[in-house]
């Protein structure tokens, strides 16, 4: 089977070569690897001590980077490598000022672990939440390399459940501890024969709850706000955007609106303004202007939801009627905001249990959103006990990141 797993991934990289001519996504996909073994030979020695961490795309990088954090702090003279897969993670971060050196992960050949591991010879090697590379889980096996696989999830879908994943299960004894995010991930890597997990938490609201340390000031939201109430839309689609400007249209007129949308291109923003009839600003052409004029302030840029959070009376969290579903509702739900999201959220772990507790409402139609955003701003203690049931959930459940680093040595 392993022969098999080969084969795929070398025709899966050939086939990708094709498609990059036609794919800007996946030409940087492809471009980005070629030079990855160079990077690595000119930024580490081989007297260098490295900690190698791997991350599938931007939100397993947010949801590591507390881990990063205290191995950085806690090992200050190694050098810290972090591997990304998908281009929509590396050429975001790929400037980051926590890891040493951050290159895109070679294609899982054989040869490629050989080099790489080779290369950056990690003391210790970390995969945040997914990501089983058979070929590097093997080299890193085969090496001794202590492996750790931080804020884990394990469904019945995948592989190493299947009868005939048995190279899959093989691969996971690379592992030297799993930390991972509920009882039912642990039930069932034990029940295939691994003792060595903990239940540990999802890093990602240590992630969140650090938000609450640093300056989320913004001038020019405080300008646009004027100490109006403010519903935040943040990471909006176009299904969202629907919606959210029928009520926008109708809304009191003492009431903000800032949308921060998933897609900042100029036609998707020209379209949302379109919708919108009242008087509209974009970051973009804010400068020199009276922004407290303004009932609605779009926000066509990247970098800055998360503080905008800080200043909402209300969320509303885009992708709710799309697939794969909602983006990430814990950054508002740590500054205590009620959050209101579409009907597509089921799998989303986070999602389910903040719905189940009450601080997030999901609305399916615009008689929905209209019934519960109208009560949130009418009804004080209705908001109030709302903005109470996130912000606990977000403190009831940090503190995954001081349990991994207890036991990793």
């Amino acid at each position: 089977m392993l022969f098999l797993y080969n084969l795929v991934i070398s025709i899966a990289g050939f086939f990708l070569k094709i498609a990059a001519l036609f794919s800007p996504k996946i030409k940087l996909f492809t471009e980005g690897r070629k030079n990855v073994f160079a990077i690595l030979e000119e930024k580490i020695k081989p007297s260098d001590k490295t900690i190698w961490f791997h991350s599938a795309s931007l939100g397993e990088y947010e949801q590591g980077l507390p881990v990063i954090e205290k191995i950085k702090e806690k090992y200050p003279s190694h050098k810290i490598i972090v591997t990304f897969f998908s281009p929509s993670g590396y050429e975001v971060r790929k400037n980051n000022t926590v890891a040493d050196t951050t290159v895109y992960l070679p294609m899982d050949t054989k040869s490629n672990a050989k080099k790489f591991l080779k290369l950056v010879h990690p003391e210790l090697a970390f995969f945040i939440k997914y990501e089983f590379w058979l070929n590097y889980l093997k080299e890193l096996e085969t090496s001794q390399t202590p492996t750790y696989l931080v804020s884990g999830i394990f469904r019945d879908n995948q592989m190493f459940f299947k009868w005939y994943g048995g190279f899959y299960r093989k691969a996971l004894k690379a592992f030297t501890y799993f930390f991972v995010q509920n009882e039912s991930s642990k039930e069932k890597i034990e029940a295939i024969g691994f003792h060595n997990v903990i239940v540990s938490g999802d890093t990602r609201f240590d992630r969140v709850n650090a938000i609450l340390e640093r300056d989320n000031t913004l001038d020019f939201i405080e300008s646009f706000k004027n100490n109006a109430p403010a519903i935040v839309i943040g990471s909006s689609w176009p299904k969202d955007e629907a919606l959210i400007a029928e009520y926008i249209n109708q809304a009191p007129e003492d009431v903000k609106f800032i949308i921060a949308p998933h897609n900042i291109k100029a036609e998707q923003i020209a379209s949302l303004k379109s919708q919108i009839t009242k008087s509209t600003v974009l970051f973009s052409e804010k400068k020199d202007l009276d922004l407290s004029d303004f009932n609605v302030f779009i926000i066509d840029t990247v970098g800055l939801l998360t503080k905008i959070y800080s200043y909402g009376t209300i969320a509303y969290v885009g992708g709710g009627f799309g697939n794969p579903g909602i983006h990430n509702i814990l950054e508002p739900a740590t500054f205590g905001i009620p959050i209101v999201i579409g009907p597509n959220y089921s799998n989303f772990a986070e999602a389910t249990q903040l719905v189940g507790l009450g601080g997030c409402i999901v609305i399916s139609n615009k008689e929905e959103l209209k019934q519960n955003l109208d009560r949130l701003l009418a009804d004080k203690a209705f908001l109030e006990e709302k903005s109470r049931i996130c912000k606990t959930y977000i403190q009831d459940n940090k503190g995954a990141t001081n349990t991994i680093m207890n036991i990793v040595s």
